[in-house]
């Protein structure tokens, strides 16, 4: 069982997005089962009317289509970071995972629940996700033959209490797709993925966006693949590649048994 993780510099442009995702797929190794996570915004970086304009209603749309058939093309499970997602009867739209199995059907999908609405000392300065975007109300998980997938996006990364609930339903790896800015990535981001990862006992996968964009914006990349145990089994820097590394079912098993933090933990 394989875990992989696809980073890239997105910009405004799906086709030419689509391109950077054709590139990186048509690279992965032939060993199956393969799960794929995509980072969030792969299909569309840009300003707020941007992702208004390309929102797609959930299970429509040439992004879903296309997500479908790479599924289904190269057997993988694909996981889509986060892209734009309609709300009927709102003026604000979701920012969703997609989770496609091998037959290019769609197994579930989550919607963010935590806005980034901060100031960052950056180019950008002030993020306001909440005057695009509506939260999510309810985590998710999707089954699949790496075991449960529990589902978050970018800034839920900040709040355990959501992947402890997804660790107690039964997940054995936690997906993060992600747009971490460059700041905060340098400060936070691989302390907060390796906690994630060994509070939770699970596998981690986090793709990240790595580079500097069509808007000026700059993410902080180092996508990477974390162990149970909190080791980076595989880690890019920046700019777009994929990483990837093995699943040990076993190892999971082996760290809930010698120490099993979740039948201790008493503060629920």
């Amino acid at each position: 069982m394989w875990l992989a993780a696809i980073q890239l510099v997105s910009g405004r442009n799906w086709q030419d997005n689509r391109e950077q995702i054709a590139a990186e797929l048509a690279l992965l190794p032939s060993e199956r089962p393969l799960l794929v996570l995509l980072p969030e915004n792969f299909a569309l970086f840009g300003e707020r009317q941007g992702y208004l304009d390309g929102a797609e209603s959930i299970g429509e749309g040439p992004i879903q289509q296309q997500l479908a058939e790479w599924a289904r093309d190269y057997g993988i499970w694909l996981v889509a970071g986060a892209m734009a997602t309609t709300i009927a009867g709102s003026d604000h739209i979701h920012t969703s995972t997609l989770v496609f199995d091998p037959s290019g059907e769609r197994k579930g999908h989550y919607h963010k629940i935590h806005l980034f609405d901060v100031d960052v000392a950056d180019n950008h300065g002030r993020y306001r996700e909440s005057e695009t975007f509506s939260p999510g109300e309810e985590p998710v998980l999707v089954d699949s033959p790496f075991g449960p997938l529990g589902l978050s996006i970018c800034y839920d990364l900040r709040f355990p209490e959501l992947y402890r609930r997804l660790a107690r339903a039964g997940a054995r790896v936690l997906l993060v797709p992600a747009a971490f800015t460059a700041v905060t990535g340098e400060a936070h981001w691989e302390p907060l993925l390796r906690a994630r990862a060994i509070e939770n006992q699970c596998y981690l996968v986090a793709a990240n966006q790595g580079g500097t964009h069509e808007t000026g914006r700059q993410t902080w990349g180092h996508s990477m693949v974390i162990d149970p145990w909190g080791r980076v089994l595989a880690s890019l820097d920046s700019g777009r590649g994929t990483v990837l590394a093995p699943l040990d079912p076993g190892l999971v098993d082996e760290l809930q048994r010698t120490m099993p933090v979740l039948s201790h933990a008493r503060l629920l």
